[in-house]
């Protein structure tokens, strides 16, 4: 079809595009290995296969907004279609008489591959509409509707040029090129449709049916289509859509090691003599793997919609976070501010407030359809922020002393711990001087939270009703650290691992049960870093079997009960403990309804990352509150008699909860109780008492 001169045209502006583009992509490849190392990852090529597999079928994009990933997956396989459209468009430009119109009969090809011909006509020119009215939908939800889900507070910090709509910008020329170059196609064959409509082009037909057929327009439009793309392609290495791209290859390489584990803060490895710091202050000082999610990120703000600080109006939005390092790196390698890689992360990407409001509740990681990491940033900033002297708040100072000084956050002494054991009317074994089966650790608000004692000591008299051998480690026990490591106190998380490992070293046990989630996760995810290779359950798992073997038995059924449950995110999502509490209050009898949020979704209580040691506490409805509100709306729909409980099984949920209650002047319409109350009242050990804050 081109002529010549055209031939020459095209591949001096293929080759123009093709080395705009390898520059593109390895200024970018340079980038990320500029980052720290990361823990190794163990069979790259089956976790790529499997990260290529997912990205195909969009897996990762139903987490969230059904509507629009189901139009999503429309566009993607619109565009995975015009990969091989492009590819045949370049094929009828260049080589004489390719033409797959009427079944490619000017081609004369083997009869065999009539029906193949026919195929991909159909499929070319349905999924050219579907490409157009995807894309349509995305850009007046951008531009018309204005969706707030894409914009930003105005106290989150934001590079300027994304101020400045360098996001809508993006998106506006991204849209035009997908509704220029798909008009355009489907133009080109229109226009070489001269006997009239064929039946496997039925959008381009229409077109002919108007247009007609034309030599000059096919050119014209082959052209325009075609150039698009060169133009395209090197643009978008430089532009938020290189998630195109970076996004399967980011899944492929996603963190492998537990949810619920920490990278360590100085990297494991030394590459070219390099020493690190722990944590991070400049870009650089992040691993390679969390560089390349800033160009994986696909800025779609999914995991701002989930974050508990958002909500709360804090200045902390993970979707600007990836969205300004994107930005920093592009000004400082394409640009030409190369000592943008040299600026603190606090004053180019997340402010200090921003750093400060983040519960670690993971749940931007877990909706990222791409595997981003922006939690795990957030660490690694504390981390540095800490060594290097910032400020932080006066209540996180007081926690981190007393955690220094006396094992736990709460400034009691270390001999006080297992003082509510003592006053049971039996004696509970000390781990540390008899063999036990079950080392039972308790954590800092079961153990000194006045609000939360007695349902520590009812687990203790169901344990024992159940004849289960347990016992504590008393004053040797100290708190796991988990939240300690997460407010970035790396050199003191380790002080109190070294602590609980002497103490279990004197223990004779089989397992560990834990009363607090956040201690479960750390022993589980985190004491194997350091050799505590223990089995670590959940009380709630343990209670389940209890009643499983026998040991246990329902002789009331709370069938007078209404009540709702709420997942804690260091149980449920990062480990995946959904189904043991549900399965007790279905053996309880209790009238069970979801809310919304719920298992992996699960809204986070606002107390995790240190957040329950905050001093001051920033105006407007806290997490806690919402959630309260969002348990009494389900319980709204389901309108009854009975009483309401918000069931929770961890004691820092047992006293975020109880103060939301009042907070929002809902005493006596709905009461938190911890599923060890529902339990004691079921198995006839003791009338359960309202629990007085």
């Amino acid at each position: 079809m081109l002529t010549p001169i055209e031939k020459i045209l095209f591949i001096l502006l293929a080759l123009v595009s093709a080395g705009f583009t390898f520059h593109g992509f390895k200024t970018i490849i340079d980038t990320v290995r500029k980052g720290r190392p990361a823990p190794e990852l163990k069979n790259i090529p089956a976790s790529l296969l499997k990260a290529g597999v997912t990205v195909l079928f969009q897996r990762t994009i139903f987490k969230a907004r059904k509507a629009l990933s189901a139009v999503h997956l429309g566009l993607f396989f619109g565009l995975i279609t015009y990969a091989f459209v492009n590819l045949f468009d370049v094929l009828e430009g260049l080589i004489p008489n390719f033409d797959l119109t009427y079944s490619g009969k000017h081609l004369a090809p083997p009869a065999w591959t009539i029906p193949l011909i026919n195929i991909y006509s159909l499929v070319s020119d349905v999924m050219s509409m579907f490409l157009l009215i995807a894309i349509t939908i995305f850009l007046v939800r951008r531009f018309i509707v204005k969706d707030k889900a894409l914009t930003y507070r105005e106290n989150v910090l934001l590079n300027p040029k994304v101020k400045a709509g360098g996001q809508a910008k993006d998106s506006l020329i991204v849209g035009v090129f997908v509704i220029m170059h798909v008009t355009a196609h489907v133009l080109s064959q229109a226009y070489r449709l001269t006997e009239g409509a064929d039946p496997f082009m039925p959008f381009a037909s229409f077109l002919n049916s108007i247009f007609g057929a034309s030599e000059t327009g096919m050119h014209v439009a082959w052209w325009v289509s075609i150039g698009w793309v060169m133009f395209i392609i090197p643009y978008l290495s430089r532009s938020k859509h290189t998630h195109f791209f970076m996004a399967p290859i980011n899944l492929g390489l996603a963190k492998q090691n537990p949810r619920g584990q920490l990278d360590p803060a100085i990297p494991l490895k030394v590459i070219d003599g390099r020493k690190y710091d722990p944590g991070a202050k400049v870009i650089t000082d992040l691993a390679w793997k969390r560089i390349l999610d800033a160009y994986a990120c696909v800025q779609c703000n999914r995991c701002q919609d989930v974050c508990p600080a958002n909500f709360y109006q804090r200045p902390l939005s993970p979707s600007a976070l990836e969205v300004n390092k994107r930005y920093l790196l592009k000004e400082a390698t394409f640009g030409s501010h190369p000592d943008l890689l040299l600026a603190p992360l606090t004053e180019t990407v997340i402010s200090p407030e921003a750093v400060w409001s983040c519960t670690t509740c993971y749940a931007c990681v877990r909706v990222c359809p791409v595997g981003n990491e922006p939690m795990a940033d957030i660490v690694d900033i504390r981390r540095r922020m800490l060594i290097d002297g910032f400020e932080i708040d006066s209540g996180v100072q007081t926690a981190l002393q007393s955690l220094a000084t006396n094992g736990n956050w709460m400034g009691k002494g270390k001999r006080l711990r297992g003082r509510w054991a003592k006053e049971l009317e039996f004696p509970v074994k000390n781990a540390t001087e008899e063999p036990v089966e079950v080392l039972w650790f308790v954590g800092d608000t079961a153990s000194f939270d006045e609000r939360v004692i007695p349902n520590t000591k009812m687990v203790a008299r169901i344990f024992h009703q159940a004849g289960l051998d347990f016992g504590i480690l008393y004053q040797n026990e100290s708190n796991a650290g988990n939240d300690v490591r997460r407010v970035g106190e790396e050199g003191l998380f380790e002080q109190l691992v070294e602590q609980n490992m002497a103490a279990f070293g004197k223990a004779q046990f089989q397992r560990i049960v834990t009363t607090d989630p956040h201690s479960f996760n750390t022993l589980k995810n985190e004491y194997p870093q350091f050799g505590g290779k223990f089995e670590v359950k959940h009380y709630t798992v343990t209670l389940l079997k209890l009643f499983e073997e026998g040991k246990l038995t329902v002789k009331n059924k709370l069938s007078h009960y209404k009540v709702t449950f709420h997942d804690p995110c260091y149980l449920g999502r990062y480990n995946g403990g959904f189904t043991a509490p549900r399965k007790l209050l279905e053996l309880l009898g209790v009238e069970f309804h979801e809310m919304p949020r719920n298992c992996e979704n699960s809204f986070c209580c606002g107390a995790g990352g240190g957040q329950i040691w905050m001093g001051k506490v920033a105006p407007g409805e806290r997490p806690a509150e919402n959630r309260i509100k969002e348990a009494l709306s389900t319980f709204e729909k389901h309108p009854s008699d009975k009483k309401q409980l918000f069931i929770v099984t961890c004691p820092k949920d047992m006293v975020m909860y109880s103060d939301a209650v009042k907070t929002t002047g809902n005493e006596g319409k709905i009461e938190v109780r911890d599923i060890i109350q529902l339990v004691a009242e079921a198995v006839g050990v003791e009338e359960v008492s309202p629990i007085v804050g």
